[in-house]
């Protein structure tokens, strides 16, 4: 029996993470047990989710295991693109530079302010009264 190699990496963004496992296939993709289709329920999340395999044209090519927990959904659909993107930096080391080109390696590292105390939200300041 032959073993395939399978490729193991992480995938963050915002508070989405995304545990990926790359392998070569027919293109088919699961998340926590679902079609990639039906689990990025708009083309416009299921084209950030595929933007990696779409860049290196590896789409009908390799099988991926995702679970991803956490966030919402264009966290998650940018989570699982991260994971897919150091996955296939794994699975050929030629990948690096036009995914790095496009800027899909690097983590995003935009997250939610946190609230300071004595004001209502991260930025906003209560009402100001002179007198």
């Amino acid at each position: 029996m032959s073993e395939t190699q399978v490729f193991v990496s992480v995938g963050r963004r915002k508070a989405a993470v995304a545990r990926v496992r790359l392998s070569n296939g027919s293109g088919k993709i699961t998340v926590n047990d679902k079609e990639l289709k039906d689990f990025c329920y708009t083309e416009q999340l299921y084209s950030l989710a595929t933007r990696p395999l779409a860049v290196v044209e590896k789409l009908t090519s390799v099988d991926a295991q995702i679970t991803v927990n956490g966030g919402g959904p264009v966290g998650q659909a940018g989570a699982i693109s991260h994971g897919l993107a150091r996955a296939l930096e794994k699975f050929d080391a030629s990948f690096r530079s036009p995914l790095k080109s496009v800027g899909l390696i690097t983590r995003d590292p935009r997250a939610k302010e946190r609230k300071k105390s004595g004001q209502p939200g991260a930025r906003k300041r209560f009402q100001f009264s002179k007198r």
